[in-house]
């Protein structure tokens, strides 16, 4: 089982310019010896590893480590790679300030790779983009679909369905609409602020209504879509993305509810929507 002398990176440990050093890892405890020598490790001594984003699922980055990097990454709670082209360690960030706080460390079922679900500090790809998967392959606009096209999609990223929602509604807020033409539910809905608070609260009581009166699991589910759709449509209106939502859920793991509640701000008087939240 390779061991840190025999890590790929111990040949680069004198790079000046190498910034993440074996030095920078503690000797390994009994429990940490145990689980690096049950990775399987290839020829030259790497994992996969992949960054995902724990908020909003999104696939960050996949890079490779060695036995080193993964005990950096447990150790620094940062996303610690192995540059193959370098030969050398590297934390995520280094040298542009955008790191991955890792959050928790997951191996699959065979033990060859890893996925580092953290919460990334900035932009991950050299090209500005929020992930490196920010080319789409199949659909109208891929790279197989539009040969002529690079490929990249319009959210600039691999969206799962909260997030492919959220930049729709964003779509529909900046599209233009032609004078005299019927504009989309979603663009009325933003504009007209006492209506889209008035469809919040029916939507929730149809939603109550589902439990209350039995109205079955599908029911249920198809009400609970309209009152996360309207009020993903309100989060828009106020500048909140469903990022900062999924932020504060995470926070609250583990925290008493009444003891959440009881921290909370006091919540100021009624306003009128029609005044307050119309730009």
């Amino acid at each position: 089982m390779e061991t840190k002398s025999s890590s790929p990176s111990s040949s680069s440990s004198s790079n000046a310019e190498q910034l993440t050093k074996e030095s920078d890892v503690s000797e390994e405890t009994e429990a940490m010896k145990k689980f690096l020598d049950s990775l399987k490790y290839d020829q030259n001594g790497l994992v996969a590893a992949i960054a995902q984003d724990v908020d909003t699922g999104a696939i960050l980055m996949q890079g490779f480590a060695t036995r080193v990097a993964v005990q950096y990454t447990l150790e620094h709670r940062k996303a610690c790679f192995f540059s193959r082209s370098r030969k050398q360690l590297w934390c995520k960030g280094e040298s542009s300030g955008n790191f991955i706080s890792v959050d928790s460390v997951h191996v699959d079922c065979d033990r060859d790779s890893l996925i580092y679900l953290g919460v990334p500090s900035g932009p991950t790809c050299h090209t500005g983009a929020h992930t490196c998967y920010y080319k789409r392959v199949d659909g109208e606009d891929g790279l197989v679909g539009a040969a002529m096209t690079d490929g990249r999609h319009k959210a600039e990223e691999a969206l799962t369905t909260l997030y492919e929602l959220e930049a729709t509604i964003e779509e529909r807020k900046r599209e233009h609409v032609k004078e005299g033409s019927k504009p989309s539910w979603t663009r009325r809905l933003l504009e007209d602020p006492a209506l889209l608070c008035s469809k919040i609260r029916e939507e929730a009581g149809e939603l109550c209504e589902t439990y209350e009166k039995n109205e079955g699991k599908e029911r249920a589910a198809s009400e609970c879509a309209d009152v996360l759709y309207h009020a993903m449509v309100l989060l828009n209106v106020q500048g909140v993305e469903i990022a900062d939502v999924m932020e504060v859920l995470r926070n609250r793991f583990g925290v008493s509810g009444v003891e959440e509640k009881a921290k909370r701000s006091p919540k100021t008087k009624l306003i009128d929507p029609t005044t307050t939240l119309k730009k």
